[in-house]
C-alpha cells in the first residue's frame, strides 16, 4: 500500500495544473525521489515506494497529465493477494479515463484517485465496493484521505485559492509544526513504537513535453526543496 494524505490543484481549465501534493506514511517505509523508476513507461516521473513498487503520484512527461493516490477510511485493509493502490497512478497517465477498463480494483482498499491534465481534471472515489467519477470544474479543488469530513479543506482551501503558487503554497505548510491533529495539513501521530507522519511534500507543474517537481521531505521546515525539471 501506498499513499498520500492530502493534494490541491489548481486548475483553470485550459492550461497546466498547479499541484501541491502530500504523502503521509509510517515513517520507516522507505521510498525513493522523483525520477524514472520504471523501464516500462520510460517517460512516467514519480516517487517510488520501495516496498510496493509503485507511486503515489506520477506524471507523463509526454502529455503533461499527472494522477495521485490517496486512502480512503471505507476499507482500510486489501483482500488477501489484491494488488497495491501504488499501481493506480501509473495506470492512469498510461490510459487515462479509460484505466477502469484496463485495471480491477476488486479487493483493494478504499482510495481517491485524481488525473490532473491540462485539458480536464477527474476524481474517482473506491468505497471497496463501487467506483464514482467526477468530472471537476475549474478551479482549486482540495483532496483529502479523510474527505470532507475531516475538516482539512474547510480550514485550508480558501488560503490556497488566494495564495500564489509555488511559493505562496509552499508557506502555507510552514505555518505549523507537524501535529496530531486531522485538519492539520502536515501531520504526525504516534500509535505504539509506529510513527505516521507526512514524509514527503512535491509541488508539480507539467504541459505536454515539459515537467517540473519541486520536492522536500520535510516540507514544513525553511530547508530548500530540491527541484526537477524536464523538458
Amino acid at each position: 500500500m501506498t499513499h498520500m494524505c492530502t493534494v490541491v490543484v489548481r486548475w483553470d481549465g485550459k492550461g497546466s495544473p498547479q499541484i501541491l501534493a502530500l504523502r503521509d506514511e509510517i515513517t520507516t517505509r522507505e521510498f525513493d525521489d522523483p525520477e524514472a523508476w520504471w523501464p516500462d513507461l520510460a517517460d512516467v516521473v514519480g516517487g517510488r515506494d520501495r516496498l510496493a513498487g509503485g507511486t503515489w503520484c506520477a506524471t507523463r512527461v509526454s502529455t503533461g497529465a499527472t494522477a495521485l493516490v490517496l486512502n480512503l477510511p471505507h476499507k482500510r485493509q486489501a483482500d488477501p493477494g489484491a494488488p497495491s493502490r501504488g499501481l493506480l497512478p501509473l495506470a492512469v497517465v498510461q490510459y487515462g479515463v479509460d484505466w477502469p477498463f484496463r485495471v480491477s480494483v476488486d479487493g483493494m482498499a478504499s482510495f481517491a484517485l485524481v488525473l490532473a491534465a491540462p485539458d480536464r481534471l477527474v476524481s474517482w472515489v473506491f468505497d471497496g465496493k463501487a467506483l464514482a467519477r467526477n468530472d471537476e470544474q475549474p478551479g482549486t479543488h482540495m483532496f483529502t484521505s479523510g474527505g470532507a469530513e475531516d475538516g482539512k479543506a474547510d480550514r485550508h482551501q480558501a488560503a490556497f485559492e488566494s495564495g500564489g503558487y509555488p511559493d505562496g503554497w509552499r508557506s502555507l505548510l510552514r505555518q505549523a509544526a507537524p501535529a496530531a491533529d486531522p485538519t492539520a495539513l502536515v501531520v504526525r501521530h504516534e500509535h505504539d513504537d509506529d510513527v505516521y507522519a507526512t514524509v514527503f511534500g512535491q509541488l508539480v507543474e507539467a504541459r505536454p513535453g515539459r515537467l517540473r517537481i519541486e520536492y522536500s521531505r520535510r516540507p514544513w521546515t525553511d530547508d530548500p526543496w530540491t527541484t526537477l525539471k524536464l523538458g
